[in-house]
């Protein structure tokens, strides 16, 4: 997996990372560099940790041992196994490996971390980083086993193993032993020396590569449900009187502000919508409360936004060598609390879009609420069922994701002999919300496919200036449903039109 050359370099160490670049790197294998500038502030902290060695100054991590074995000292002669001893004591996950654009952010999270200048390690160890994501060497890390404090111990210690020649790793593909895929990629392995064990697998790394990439997924995907609700109020032939922009003022909320005035652009010359004298005096609130409900998850996804992205430029490790003053300070950046909660919040607000998706859905299948439409939008119901089936597996969907949205970060447990009372489980937080991202994908293409079907079943008209090209985009690639036939790959390819961001530009 070489880099693609073609996109920019992506620098690390004196600026600040994007949403973006992350996802660049993640899965378009952008090129990464440590820029020059932050090289002095590593090495200073790196002899900062020395020289601390060298006067036998007790220093948490470095001349003692870690967590409940603070208190044990360690001779500078051991400083070094120490370190190793840590990561390979540490690599103890569980579970199905994480996906390949997860370890890739986490590398490059970690490197992030480290070249601010206040880790004390080695420049050669942030470079080998760099380059094992430069030539494609990707560790095996199991997603279970990270407590989220001391941040993510278990599955950057999985991360490090290769580096050290130990655990597993892919290289461009294919799965090997971490020394064999090294020696394959012509990359060194290198012996840990004091401190960098501790800065290597003491962070949020995971948690938040975890919580990047899904948070770069949904803020796409909540232009999908607007798009998705547009098409569905055309498709039951629904009012708008209900996004009157001097209603949405009132109320003062700038996500309902924002989604009120979308479902008014996409929907804008739409031939489907009721006009004066209206047939229903209002809509049903999954129509009439379409502003309320994506423009809380909106705002939302703002607040998650930034606390993410804050903590793609964090350094996360203890203890945090302050060079200038040849301080080695013990604090808590470690402790994953503030993901857990913004990740915990990005599980509600996702699952919320697919509560109301399928509210919308079962009015469009539903022969008492869907404004004359065949039932379950079968041109011809009892021989066929039609949409029927697929509301089920919407709702089946959104039943495991109010499951999933149960906040991790209201747990803990204490763990190291009660020295690390209180963890924020922000690692499940960030598992859970990738889960229902996912499912709620899937239930916004079903919701997108009954829409489209709707529409083939009415009188013809002209779509809304925005929900036509959504309509053409799906109608290219699933035909309208005229007999019963598996709908599963319908189901997979409207949603693999989302993942692709293929239904903004059609």
């Amino acid at each position: 997996m070489e880099s693609d050359h073609h996109q920019p370099t992506v620098m690390i160490g004196t600026t600040s990372l994007t949403l973006e670049e992350v996802v660049a790197v993640a899965r378009h294998q952008a090129p990464v560099a440590l820029h020059p500038e932050a090289v002095p502030g590593i090495i200073s902290a790196r002899q900062a940790v020395e020289d601390m060695i060298a006067s036998r100054r007790v220093v948490y991590g470095i001349t003692t041992g870690f967590g409940k074995f603070a208190e044990v000292s360690i001779s500078p002669e051991e400083s070094a196994e120490l370190q190793h001893n840590l990561i390979v004591s540490h690599a103890c996950g569980v579970g199905p490996p994480l996906p390949t654009e997860v370890v890739r952010a986490m590398m490059l999270l970690r490197a992030q971390s480290l070249a601010q200048g206040f880790s004390g390690v080695q420049p050669e160890t942030i470079a080998l980083l760099l380059e094992m994501l430069q030539k494609g060497v990707t560790p095996v890390v199991p997603s279970q086993g990270s407590l989220g404090s001391s941040g993510d111990l278990c599955p950057l210690s999985h991360m490090v193993l290769p580096m050290l020649g130990l655990g597993e790793a892919y290289y461009q593909g294919e799965l090997l032993e971490g020394g064999a895929a090294m020696q394959r990629a012509e990359l060194p392995v290198i012996k840990l020396q004091a401190k960098e064990g501790l800065a290597l697998n003491n962070g949020t790394q995971c948690m938040t590569a975890l919580g990047a990439l899904a948070t770069w997924d949904a803020l796409y995907l909540l232009e999908i449900a607007d798009l998705a609700a547009a098409l569905t109020l055309e498709a039951l032939e629904g009012r708008v009187d209900a996004f009157d922009p001097r209603i949405h003022r009132l109320r003062q909320q700038t996500g309902q502000q924002y989604v009120a005035a979308k479902l008014l652009e996409y929907t804008a010359n739409s031939g489907y919508l009721s006009q004066p004298p209206h047939p229903r005096v209002q809509d049903a609130y999954a129509l009439r409360c379409i502003p309320q409900v994506h423009g809380a998850s909106r705002d939302a996804l703002g607040y998650v936004q930034t606390a993410i992205t804050n903590e793609l430029n964090a350094v996360t490790d203890n203890p945090l060598i302050f060079a200038a003053t040849e301080e080695a300070i013990s604090g808590g950046n470690f402790h994953g609390q503030p993901i857990a909660l913004a990740l915990d919040f990005l599980g509600i607000a996702l699952a919320e879009l697919a509560n109301i998706s399928e509210r919308r859905l079962e009015r469009l299948v539903n022969p008492a609420l869907s404004n004359g439409l065949p039932a379950f939008l079968a041109p011809t119901s009892g021989l066929h069922s039609g949409f029927m089936i697929v509301q089920y597996t919407a709702a089946a969907l959104v039943s495991e994701n109010k499951v999933l949205a149960h906040p991790a970060s209201v747990d803990s447990i204490p763990s190291s002999g009660n020295q690390e009372d209180h963890v924020s489980m922000g690692t499940i937080a960030a598992r859970k919300a990738r889960q229902i991202l996912t499912n709620t994908q899937n239930v916004l293409a079903t919701e997108l496919l009954a829409a489209c079907q709707a529409i083939d079943l009415r009188s013809p008209a002209s779509l809304g200036a925005k929900t036509a090209g959504v309509y053409r985009a799906i109608r290219a690639r699933v035909p309208a449903m005229l007999t019963d036939r598996i709908i599963a790959p319908d189901i997979a390819a409207v949603r693999e039109l989302i993942t692709r961001r293929e239904l903004t530009n059609p």
